[in-house]
C-alpha cells in the first residue's frame, strides 16, 4: 500500500545533483531576499520551505519508493553551500531537514511506512539529538519525557527525532533516538540568539509520549550497520553509517557564508572611500590581503569538505561502513572547516570598518552566522580534536565524549 501511494507521489524533481543544484541556483534571488526577514521573524519563511520542498532538496537522502532522490553526499553538499551564500539560516534548517532523512531510513520498514507511506511522502523532520529525555519503559515501547533544546526548523516539522538513554539496554549510557509526531511536542519560543536567528532552534517539550519499539533507535545501531532499517532500501547510500551524513550540513553552511562573505567584501571595497583620508579602499594593500586571506582558508575548507564526501561515497558504493579512525576524522575535519570558515570571517570582517556593524549591512549578519556554527555541541572542535588525539594515541575514549 505504501509503495502504491509513495509511486504516485514521486516528486516531479531532477534525479540527479545537478539538477538539484540547477534549481537550487534558481531560486537563491528569491531567498536572499527573505534573509532579513527570516532573522527578524527567528524562523525561515513558509514559502523558503516551499520553494526548496517543490525543487527537491528535502527528497536528497530519500528512497525511490517514496519519491526520494537517493543523492550521494558529493552531489548533496555542494547545494547547501550554494544555498547558504542566499541565507545562512535556511541552509542550515535545511540540511537538517534533509539530512534527518537519510537516518530515518536506517529505521525500521514501518517506520518509514508511517512517515512517508502517506501525505505524498513529503512530511518533514526536525530533531533534538542530545540524549537529555527521561524514557520509561512499557509494554511495546516507552513513554518519553522531557525538555529538549535547539530544534532548528521545528516550526515546519511533522516529526521530531528525540535523543535519550534507554534504561533497559546495555549499556544505559548509549544514545538513543525517538521518533514522536508534531501533534505530540509543544514548541516554547525561546530563540533569542546573537546568531543564526532564523533557524527557529526552539525547545520542544513532551510529557508521556507513548513511542513504540520500532520508531526507536540507539546512535550505535545507526552507525554499525544493526539498525532495523539499515540496507532496507537497495541503494549504497543506506549501507552507510549514520553521523557521517548527518554531519554533512554544518560545515558545508558555514563555508558557503564564508565564501559569500568574501563576495560581499570584494564588492564593498571596489567602492569604499576611507572617510579621514578620501582614498579607495581598494587601492591600499590591506585590503587585497585580507581578500586573499578570507579566500584561502574557505577555499581549503571546501576542498577538505569535498574530500571527504567523495570518502563517504566510496564507502556506501562498497558497501563498506567507515572505520573508527574515518568517523573521528569525519568529525574532527567539520569542525576544522568551521574554524577555517571563522578564520575568514575575522580576516574579511575584520577590515570592513565601521559601517560593517550596522545592522543594514550583510557583513555583520554572515560574521555572526559563521560564528555561531561553529557553537554547535556536534562541530565543538576541542572535543572533536581530543577525541581524535585520544584514538591516535591509543588512549582510553571516554564515553561522555
Amino acid at each position: 500500500m505504501a509503495q502504491m501511494q509513495a509511486s504516485s507521489a514521486a516528486v516531479a524533481a531532477p534525479v540527479t545533483g545537478a539538477g538539484l543544484l540547477e534549481r537550487i541556483r534558481a531560486l537563491l534571488p528569491a531567498i536572499a531576499a527573505n534573509a532579513d526577514r527570516a532573522e527578524q521573524e527567528r524562523r525561515i519563511p513558509p514559502e523558503n520551505i516551499a520553494m526548496l520542498g517543490e525543487a527537491g532538496l528535502y527528497r536528497a537522502f530519500q528512497p525511490r519508493l517514496y519519491g526520494g532522490l537517493e543523492l550521494d553526499a558529493a552531489d548533496y553538499g555542494p547545494c547547501l553551500v550554494e544555498l547558504a551564500g542566499a541565507c545562512g539560516a535556511t541552509a542550515w534548517v535545511s540540511s537538517l531537514l534533509a539530512q534527518h532523512v537519510h537516518g530515518t531510513a536506517l529505521f525500521s520498514r514501518a517506520t518509514q511506512d508511517e512517515i512517508w507511506g502517506a501525505n505524498d511522502g513529503a512530511d518533514l523532520i526536525a530533531s533534538s539529538v542530545a540524549p537529555i529525555g527521561q524514557a520509561e519503559i512499557v509494554d511495546g515501547g516507552i513513554l518519553l519525557s522531557g525538555r529538549f533544546g535547539f530544534s532548528s526548523g521545528s516550526d515546519h516539522a511533522q516529526w521530531f527525532i528525540l535523543g535519550f538513554r534507554h534504561p533497559g539496554r546495555q549499556p544505559p549510557r548509549d544514545k538513543h533516538f525517538a521518533i514522536v509526531r508534531a501533534n505530540e511536542v509543544a514548541i516554547v519560543d525561546d530563540w533569542h540568539t546573537a546568531g543564526l536567528q532564523g533557524t527557529g532552534s526552539k525547545t520542544l517539550t513532551i510529557d508521556g509520549v507513548f513511542v513504540p519499539d520500532h520508531r526507536i533507535e540507539s546512535l550505535v545501531a545507526l552507525n554499525s550497520g544493526t539498525s532495523q532499517g539499515f540496507g532496507a532500501n537497495p541503494s549504497h547510500i543506506y549501507h552507510a553509517a549514520f553521523m557521517p551524513h548527518f554531519n554533512i550540513g554544518f560545515p558545508a553552511v558555514a563555508v558557503g557564508m564564508a565564501r559569500r562573505m568574501a563576495e560581499v567584501y570584494a564588492e564593498r571595497t571596489r567602492s569604499r572611500i576611507k572617510v579621514f583620508t578620501g582614498q579607495n579602499a581598494a587601492t591600499r594593500s590591506p585590503a587585497a590581503i585580507r581578500l586573499a586571506r578570507g579566500i584561502f582558508p574557505t577555499e581549503a575548507a571546501l576542498s577538505l569538505l569535498e574530500k571527504d564526501w567523495r570518502t563517504i561515497d566510496a564507502r556506501s558504493a562498497g558497501r563498506q561502513l567507515p572505520d573508527t579512525d574515518e568517523m573521528f576524522r569525519f568529525r574532527t575535519n567539520h569542525s576544522y572547516c568551521i574554524q577555517l570558515a571563522i578564520q575568514a570571517a575575522e580576516e574579511l570582517f575584520g577590515g570592513s570598518g565601521g559601517s560593517a556593524w550596522f545592522l543594514s549591512n550583510e557583513l555583520q549578519r554572515l560574521w555572526r552566522n559563521i560564528h555561531m556554527c561553529g557553537a554547535h555541541a556536534g562541530t565543538d572542535y576541542d572535543t572533536c580534536s581530543e577525541v581524535l588525539g585520544r584514538y591516535r594515541l591509543g588512549l582510553d575514549l571516554d564515553p561522555s565524549l
